[in-house]
């Protein structure tokens, strides 16, 4: 009964924690028969059970040396079944090959190569395609250096479009200290915008330099 406080006598709780460990639904039924308690329902004896701490013992999982009961029994398949799996030689419909490629929250494209993947062990992985490409025609990108979209549009991975710059030119290409953003430059000013951040870039390599000298002196 929800709501109401079920009475149990002295004699019926310790009848209950003596068989604490027998299953819930035959002690259900053999309380109620014994004690011809029709009031209490199953779930008013296992809440009962579980406020005292009486548990029956048992975990829900394989003891050592205890085994599933279907275990060497083969499982039946339907014929419904056999239509559906997976035949030899067969992969899903979404399943990606070497070459696939995507675009990523960057809007970069990559593609799937023939790599072991160092974080999954993968036999193959998912890298840059404008980089690939641009190291196939010249070779791997200067130390320090990474590839710049000329034109702006980076899913153009034509080695062509690819230009490797010093990685401290990029602050002043996307617009910091107040330099035009090379990305939303118009096309005719973009050679403009990099040549500025070049010749600033070795100022500023100039100047250190020579205050590094100073302070050697």
């Amino acid at each position: 009964m929800k709501g109401v406080c079920i009475p149990y006598s002295a004699i019926e709780l310790a009848w209950l924690k003596e068989r604490a460990t027998t299953k819930r639904t035959e002690l259900h039924a053999e309380f109620c028969a014994t004690f011809r308690r029709e009031d209490v329902s199953f779930e008013n004896l296992r809440a009962l059970m579980k406020r005292k701490g009486w548990n029956t013992g048992r975990t829900g999982c394989f003891e050592k040396g205890q085994h599933s009961w279907n275990k060497g029994k083969s499982l039946p398949v339907s014929d419904a079944f056999k239509a559906r799996q997976f035949k030899k030689g067969h992969q899903p419909h979404n399943q990606n090959h070497i070459g696939h490629e995507r675009i990523n929250r960057e809007g970069y494209v990559e593609i799937s190569v023939a790599e072991r993947n160092p974080w999954t062990n993968a036999e193959r992985r998912y890298i840059a395609k404008h980089k690939w490409l641009w190291e196939k025609a010249h070779g791997p990108v200067p130390d320090g250096h990474c590839l710049k979209c000329v034109d702006g549009d980076k899913t153009n991975t034509a080695p062509s479009n690819w230009t490797p710059i010093p990685r401290a030119l990029l602050p002043r290409l996307n617009g910091r200290w107040g330099n035009l953003s090379y990305d939303d430059a118009e096309p005719e000013l973009k050679p403009y915008v990099l040549a500025a951040a070049k010749l600033q870039n070795a100022a500023r390599n100039a100047q250190k330099n020579l205050s590094q000298n100073g302070r050697k002196k």
